[in-house]
């Protein structure tokens, strides 16, 4: 059996990465490259300590299986800043507000990439055939 919580998101090097490369005034383009580098982080410590994807059930068929890996989003990493004490809430809720703003004003998904043009409403490794 593999190693891990295979529901956890955020380890201490990369909360340690977060606090060390953090700061509210940070362009978003800057965010996002920040996002890009602890989701790396997160993909690779999954992999080094063979954390498996929860297990979760389709709700269209019942299909029982892995769900996709998880991924840090830029509003998780921003939330993350206040949960981990990093910096004042008030500040950060209004970095979330700009990031919100950012994000429908230039079409993007919660990744920082270009959005598609229909959301997954769930995470799921499988594919529906009808």
């Amino acid at each position: 059996m593999a190693a891990g919580d295979p529901q956890r998101i955020w380890f201490e090097e990369m909360v340690d990465t977060l606090r060390s490369k953090w700061h509210r005034d940070m362009p978003v383009e800057a965010m996002i490259r920040l996002r890009d580098d602890l989701d790396g982080m997160l993909q690779q410590i999954r992999s080094e300590r063979q954390i498996l994807s929860p297990v979760v059930r389709c709700p269209k068929c019942g299909h029982v299986g892995e769900s996709r890996p998880p991924h840090v989003s830029v509003r998780a990493m921003i939330l993350s800043v206040i949960r981990f004490d990093v910096d004042d809430s008030e500040p950060t809720r209004t970095v979330e507000k700009a990031w919100k703003a950012y994000q429908k004003a230039n079409h993007l998904d919660a990744y920082g990439k270009r959005a598609a043009s229909k959301p997954e409403a769930v995470e799921l490794a499988h594919v529906h055939s009808h």
